[in-house]
């Protein structure tokens, strides 16, 4: 790669000609923006429009409006685009704390929020996520993050317990609940009422401890390849896909794959996750 971004047109036809069946919208623009344009250059490639990403700084009130009016323009799109089968995936602003960024995989409970705080980020992902809800009838899930202040099992649960299960659900992450500190099965067991949304991310032990020793910050941990490919690293996903069989997950997986500049091909890197799905499967 040269460090630039394919156009979209390259990218979805790389995820057809690997045998993908679906796709995230992206960053706003990267894809169509009219509707009727979106459908028609996901249609003649069989895919479906399943999510699009939105993060908010949830910490700050003031931010909350600026969210609401991303999350509901995102969501205008997707509901004329692709409404079965789509969801808002809302997610912290991650990388925004200097602290969270600096010291994710290593989170002490001194870099968390206070009570005060998460009943204000708490507020954020209710009022954001039912008026996405009321007005276009798309679910909104949440995706804990690294570098953001959902990373742990623990942050996780907080912000579950505070939150309507009616209008937010969670979107389970593989690699980042492992980066986390948690365990992935154990995740889905313990949140499996809540989880809506999936994405395959495997996630390598051996660099999370060089990220350790050294100190990396997320994206130093990122570009050494913590998250490697599906079935490189340390993640079971013959179990996982098992325990999501065994709770009737009927909902989709979204393999999610950090390809940076300098990283390698995004079409070879895309193929070989596409075969070991195959190999378990999927």
């Amino acid at each position: 790669m040269d460090g630039k971004t394919d156009n979209y047109s390259k990218v979805l036809d790389e995820m057809s000609l690997t045998g993908y069946k679906g796709t995230e919208l992206g960053d706003w623009g990267f894809m169509p923006t009219n509707p009727p344009e979106l459908k028609k250059e996901l249609e003649k490639r069989n895919l479906k429009l399943v999510g699009a990403f939105v993060p908010v700084n949830f910490a700050n009130a003031d931010d909350h409006g600026k969210g609401l009016e991303i999350a509901l323009q995102t969501a205008r799109l997707l509901k004329n685009t692709d409404e079965q089968n789509a969801k808002i995936v809302l997610a912290d602003d991650n990388g925004r704390n200097p602290a969270r960024f600096k010291n994710c995989g290593r989170i002490k409970p001194h870099h968390g929020l206070l009570p005060s705080e998460w009943k204000t980020f708490a507020e954020g992902v209710n009022e954001i996520s039912k008026e996405v809800h009321n007005e276009t009838g798309l679910k909104c899930v949440f995706h804990h993050h690294c570098a953001g202040y959902v990373e742990t099992p623990e942050e996780v649960e907080i912000l579950l317990s505070l939150t309507d299960p009616d209008t937010v659900s969670l979107c389970f992450d593989t690699g980042h609940y492992a980066y986390g500190g948690g365990d992935p099965i154990q995740g889905l067991i313990t949140f499996s009422d809540r989880i809506e949304h999936v994405h395959f991310k495997d996630w390598d032990r051996s660099i999370f401890q060089k990220a350790k020793e050294n100190e990396w910050d997320y994206f130093e941990a990122v570009g050494n390849g913590i998250f490697c490919e599906l079935g490189q690293g340390s993640i079971d996903f013959k179990s996982i896909l098992d325990e999501l069989k065994r709770q009737n997950y009927c909902d989709w997986i979204v393999v999610e794959q950090d390809i940076l500049p300098g990283m390698g091909s995004p079409k070879a890197s895309a193929q070989r996750n596409r075969d070991y799905l195959k190999s378990i499967g999927l």
